[in-house]
């Protein structure tokens, strides 16, 4: 089976901002194109890299990088049924991280993926081995 990952947005801009890690995520795009490895991001991620580029470069840089992300070989998801909702939602209660966040770790930890980040508001949910994080370090 081939290795699965959530990205959040920490991965996405970081890439996108040609960060060292860059060569990492520009492999794993290749490995997802050839089917070798498989990419989820929900659209909450989406949405959220495009309000901070909004917010730090414009509405030009945030469209441009929207189209990007959009033409990656990535399984978009879109929907937030009840197990999403309530996994995030608890381990918003429950631990120091993000909104946004908690949708990113909820959604590795119900589909058994490694989330791939750099933000070090996961490592308490890895430490606590409620997901599996692919470090971007």
């Amino acid at each position: 089976m081939a290795k699965r990952f959530v990205l959040d947005s920490y991965a996405l801009i970081g890439y996108l901002e040609n960060e060292p890690f860059s060569e990492r995520m520009e492999r794993l795009l290749k490995q997802a194109r050839k089917g070798d490895c498989r990419l989820y991001l929900h659209a909450i991620q989406l949405g959220e890299v495009y309000y901070i580029t909004l917010r730090e470069q414009g509405r030009n840089s945030a469209d441009l990088a929207y189209s990007r992300i959009k033409a990656f070989p990535l399984t978009f998801l879109d929907h937030i049924d009840e197990n999403l909702l309530m996994t995030a939602a608890t381990l918003k209660a429950n631990y120091p991280i993000s909104y946004a966040d908690s949708f990113a770790a909820a959604l590795a930890k119900i589909h058994g993926c490694f989330l791939l980040s750099g933000d070090p508001e996961f490592r308490v949910l890895e430490k606590e081995e409620i997901i599996q994080v692919e470090w971007l370090i």
